[in-house]
Formats: C-alpha cells, sequence, structure tokens
C-alpha cells in the first residue's frame, strides 16, 4: 500500500477508483428535478439483454412518453449507437432520454415509474441506477468504476455531505445488483479496514 493514498483498489475482477469511498452523495430530486435525465449529449449505455427488457415494457410505457419521444422511438428504436461506439437509449432534441416524463415539474423515468407501480419487470438500465459511478469494461474482462462529477448533481454533493452518505453506500443497491452481495460485502469490509488504517 502506498503511505499516502491508495488511488485504486481491486475488489474480485473490478477495479474501484478511491472517489467512490471518499465522496459524499445523495440524490436530492426535489433541488435537481431530475436534469441529469434532459442533459447531456447522449443516452444512457444500456446492454443488449436490457434493450430486450426495454423493447418489452415499450407497450407499457408508451402512453407516457412525449409524442417527440414515440417518433424517435418509431424511427430509430429504443437505442443506438453513439459516436464513441457505445450503444445507449435514444434521445430527443440530442439531449433528452426518451423515457423521460414530468410530473409537478420534475423529470422522472417512464421506465422506473411503471416498474415501481409493479406494471413492468425493468426497472431501468443499470447505468442510471449506478449514476454517479461510471462503469467501463476493460480488454482483460475486468471493470472499472469510476466517480463522475457533473455540475447538475452539486445538490446531490451538498446532500451526501450532509448526511455524511459515501457514494458507495448511496448506491448499495444498483452495486448489489450489478456484482452480486459477497462482492458487496467484500467493498464494505475493504472500505472499513482503510478507514482504521487512515487511509480514508
Amino acid at each position: 500500500m502506498n503511505d499516502r493514498m491508495i488511488p485504486i483498489i481491486e475488489i474480485g475482477n473490478v477495479l474501484v477508483s478511491m472517489d467512490v469511498l471518499t465522496e459524499r452523495f445523495c440524490c436530492d430530486l426535489d433541488a435537481c428535478k431530475g436534469e441529469c435525465c434532459i442533459e447531456g449529449d447522449a443516452g444512457a449505455p444500456v446492454t443488449i439483454d436490457e434493450v430486450a427488457g426495454i423493447e418489452d415494457a415499450l407497450d407499457t410505457v408508451w402512453g407516457d412518453l412525449s409524442a417527440a419521444a414515440q417518433s424517435v422511438i418509431d424511427r430509430q428504436g429504443v437505442a443506438y449507437t453513439d459516436e464513441e461506439g457505445d450503444l445507449v437509449t435514444s434521445i430527443v432534441n440530442g439531449k433528452d432520454c426518451v423515457f423521460t416524463c414530468y410530473d409537478k415539474g420534475c423529470c422522472l423515468c417512464t421506465l422506473e415509474k411503471a416498474f415501481r407501480a409493479g406494471k413492468t419487470k425493468f426497472c431501468k438500465p443499470i447505468s442510471c441506477a449506478l449514476y454517479p459511478i461510471r462503469v467501463k469494461e476493460l480488454s482483460n474482462g475486468m471493470s472499472a468504476l469510476n466517480y463522475h462529477r457533473w455540475d447538475v448533481c452539486k445538490e446531490a454533493v451538498k446532500k451526501g455531505k450532509e448526511l455524511d452518505l459515501p457514494v458507495y453506500k448511496f448506491l448499495k443497491e444498483p452495486l448489489t445488483r450489478r456484482f452480486g452481495t459477497e462482492w458487496y460485502a467484500e467493498l464494505e469490509n475493504t472500505a472499513e479496514e482503510l478507514k482504521k488504517q487512515g487511509y480514508i
């Protein structure tokens, strides 16, 4: 171990940036109004399996989508390949995810809304659930987790600091869904050990 800092730790076959353990974060929908779903220049990263799940849920959420979103989906489907070669959800006007809807001024995900209402089996892309963690699949078969900083989430950072809630604890459920219960337990144990040793 480095005497001053450990920039990356390895849990199983996953490389985890120390920011995931040290930074604080807690979404504050009342403050941000779901801006992360309508800002940016590409859709949310998705897998082939997730595209299938989205397509299965499409009939259920179709009525909640805007006319513009329906038109985009009719034209190019629920996902497309972006400039970096990644498969992502389709977007409207170069920024809004096609699956956004609005309720009392807040931008919500129609997929998650239908799932929580018990209408579908698919919740939302894991890349959305894991934000502000970004996952990169490496050529050697490993995955790398990095903390993504975005100005639209400044209120989430503020709330996370107020609650003293580390990113990895805020994202316990999606991290467990993506990497498994045993993996998350090892991450927690590693974080506690690094804390005892004064690294974090």
